[in-house]
C-alpha cells in the first residue's frame, strides 16, 4: 500500500473509476447507508484540471488506485459548475470571527475508500497523509457532506472535522459544512 499524490493520467482514470463504482446512482440504498458514497462525478478534464492545481491523494495497492482524496482550493472554484454553490457559501460563512474566503484552505473535494480496502483503517490513514503534506500552505481542510451520508459524517468526525454550518440546496439536499482546523 502505498499513499501518494497522483501524477500521472492513467491514475486520474483510476480515480474516475472508483468514484464511479462509488457515486450514489451506482450503490444500493444499503450500501449507501452501511458504506456511504459520493456524489459528484467528474469528467477527466475536470479531474486533470483540479490536479494541475494542487495534486490529489490516492492510495495504490498492486499498482491500482484503490482510494483517493480530491484537492480543491480557491483557484479551483470556478472548472466545475456543480461545486460553485458550494464555495459561495464558503465565501458568505464565518469560522473564528473570519469569512471562510479570508483563510487559506483546503477543500477535500471528495474522499472514496474502495471496497476492497475498506475496515483496514485507509480513510485515517490517507486524510493523515493529505494532513501531513498540505498543512504547511493551509490553515483547514474543508468540505461539504451530504446530510444522508451518515457513515461519511461519522468518519469525517472521528479523524476531527467540526460541523460550522448546515445549509439546504436548490434541490432540497441538506448539507454539513465540516472543517478541520491544522492550526
Amino acid at each position: 500500500m502505498i499513499y501518494k499524490f497522483s501524477e500521472t493520467d492513467e491514475e486520474l482514470k483510476q480515480i474516475l473509476q472508483l468514484q464511479a463504482q462509488n457515486h450514489k446512482d451506482s450503490v444500493d440504498e444499503d450500501t449507501k447507508a452501511k458504506q456511504g458514497f459520493v456524489t459528484v462525478k467528474h469528467s477527466f478534464s475536470e479531474i486533470k484540471a483540479l490536479n494541475n492545481i494542487e495534486k490529489h491523494t490516492i492510495l495504490k495497492v498492486d499498482n491500482q488506485v484503490e482510494a483517493y482524496v480530491l484537492a480543491m482550493t480557491k483557484k479551483s472554484k470556478n472548472l466545475i459548475p456543480i461545486l460553485e454553490p458550494m464555495f459561495k457559501i464558503f465565501d458568505e460563512i464565518f469560522y473564528k470571527n473570519k469569512k471562510i474566503s479570508d483563510y487559506k484552505y483546503i477543500v477535500c473535494g471528495q474522499v472514496c475508500v474502495g471496497e476492497k480496502v475498506r475496515g483496514k483503517g485507509v480513510f485515517d490513514e490517507i486524510y493523515q497523509f493529505y494532513r501531513e503534506n498540505l498543512e504547511k500552505d493551509y490553515d483547514f481542510c474543508i468540505t461539504e457532506i451530504a446530510v444522508n451520508n451518515t457513515r461519511s459524517i461519522r468518519a469525517h468526525e472521528r479523524i476531527g472535522f467540526k460541523t460550522i454550518h448546515r445549509y439546504t440546496d436548490i434541490f432540497g439536499i441538506d448539507w454539513l459544512v465540516v472543517l478541520w482546523d491544522w492550526r
